[in-house]
């Protein structure tokens, strides 16, 4: 149901069934390594190139996740996920491997929350059972398409932020309330494109910022809460920079987030000795850090109701080249323990 401008309702409160979290060797070492179900000591994963290497991390998590529920590929109606890479190759040829239908989403590093607003739009208004739904990133790969090569060896200013390798995906279909209590996606707000006019491809979370600030405000516009009614709000990859900025135009508009009750995945996956610059980021950093280390500290009753919030920069190679400013967009989900 549309609920003011931007935000959908879930009244039949769609359920994560099951999740499947895989990571790399930078995240086997972070301080949410026990939150993933399987990680890999490289980044080659036994395949000739990092973006075959990712399409093994996206089958890798999809598998965990069906074993979780005992289902096979055929109980599935649509597979919903994306990523960065080119033309979405690593998920694309990852559903040409489960065929299950599918969908390809491309919201840069917001495409995880894409992908669960649909995923829980499609379940809520029985469009489909149960969804396969997703994103992930690859460090190297994405370091080579919209950077430079990790074997070139260029140094990077302290605002850049470490792109995570993993896979998060979830299973979501419909659960009746009988079974025990859940996590369920019970809104989605979709955001807008902002352009702040910043072109520095190394200044992401300060780029992205208000695009999440403006989502969030909307979300609590749309259906009449404030910022009380979640124990926590997530945002995707703003890190170091992009956090205290989002904090400062909360401030401005008089929305009252505490300091304390605003996370952001970015600098929840790595340890601060980690050498990541200003933090995480990537599709899969919202995706691994909710999939895995939220859901399960809602399992444990640490939090009741999180909104979390995926910021995206949806500037390509060819747009930089071409001395175009960063467009930004932010999509919000919020998920409770019902």
């Amino acid at each position: 149901m549309l609920t003011g401008t931007q935000t959908w309702t879930f009244p039949n409160h769609p359920a994560i069934l099951s999740t499947g979290v895989v990571g790399g060797p930078f995240e086997k070492n972070g301080p949410l390594k026990e939150d993933f179900d399987k990680c890999f000591d490289d980044l080659w994963i036994e395949q000739n190139s990092y973006e075959k290497a990712q399409k093994v991390l996206i089958e890798e998590a999809v598998q965990v996740a069906l074993q979780k529920q005992e289902l096979k590929e055929k109980d599935i109606q649509f597979f919903i996920g994306g990523d960065l890479i080119n033309q979405i190759t690593p998920t694309s040829f990852a559903a040409r491997t489960n065929q299950i239908p599918y969908l390809g989403l491309f919201s840069a590093c917001a495409t995880s929350m894409e992908s669960l607003a649909l995923t829980a739009f499609l379940v809520n208004y029985m469009g489909a059972n149960k969804v396969v739904t997703g994103a992930s990133s690859h460090n190297a790969a994405t370091e080579k398409q919209f950077r430079y090569p990790t074997e070139y060896g260029g140094q990077k200013p302290p605002t850049a932020q470490w792109t995570v390798t993993g896979a998060g995906f979830a299973i979501v279909g419909k659960s009746d309330s009988s079974k025990g209590p859940l996590p369920r996606v019970t809104s989605a707000t979709i955001g807008k494109v902002m352009d702040l006019g910043i072109s520095d491809p190394y200044n992401m979370g300060g780029a992205m910022a208000p695009a999440a600030v403006d989502t969030i405000e909307k979300h609590f516009q749309d259906r009449s809460i404030d910022p009380g009614y979640y124990d926590l709000i997530v945002t995707g990859d703003l890190a170091k920079i992009g956090r205290p900025i989002a904090l400062e135009l909360f401030q401005q508009k008089g929305i009252n987030i505490r300091e304390e009750q605003f996370k952001d995945c970015g600098l929840l996956i790595y340890d601060e000795n980690q050498p990541v610059q200003a933090g995480g980021s990537g599709p899969a950093c919202s995706a691994t850090v909710l999939y895995g280390h939220l859901l399960n500290e809602m399992k444990k009753g640490t939090y009741k109701r999180i909104l979390l919030v995926a910021t995206g920069a949806l500037l390509s190679p060819l747009s930089f080249q071409q001395k175009e400013t960063i467009p930004c967009i932010a999509h919000a989900c919020s998920i409770e323990y019902l």
